[in-house]
């Protein structure tokens, strides 16, 4: 069994970020996420800590408003391990829909003005 200490700080200035949460999920041989998991919190520090996990795959995610959601898969093959987790700023968000030209070309448009009969 190993004790995981997880301390979680902001990517661009390392402050602690707290009440992040941590799921931790047992990962099979296949690589893939089996059923049951535990969820933790951090202090006002951003850390916190576990004991009685069992060595084997283990995929992590931190989730906190605010931050984009870190994801990764660790071996816990020590006794006790560490874990620092540097949470980015969510990035700018794109869709296969929008075309900025074809938005400015309709934008600029005007309807076509009507000519008086003879």
């Amino acid at each position: 069994m190993s004790e995981l200490r997880f301390v979680v700080v902001r990517d661009y200035n390392g402050k602690p970020v707290r009440n992040a949460a941590i799921v931790l999920h047992p990962v099979n041989k296949k690589g893939r996420q089996t059923r049951g998991g535990l969820e933790l919190k951090t202090d006002n520090e951003g850390r916190t800590n576990i004991d009685g996990i069992p060595y084997g795959p283990l995929r992590i995610q931190v989730l906190a408003p605010g931050f984009q959601t870190f994801g990764e898969d660790y071996e816990i093959n020590k006794p006790a391990l560490e874990i620092m987790v540097k949470l980015k700023r969510p990035g700018g968000q794109y869709s296969i829909y929008d075309n900025a030209g074809d938005a400015k070309k309709t934008e600029d448009k005007k309807p076509p003005e009507a000519k008086p009969q003879p």
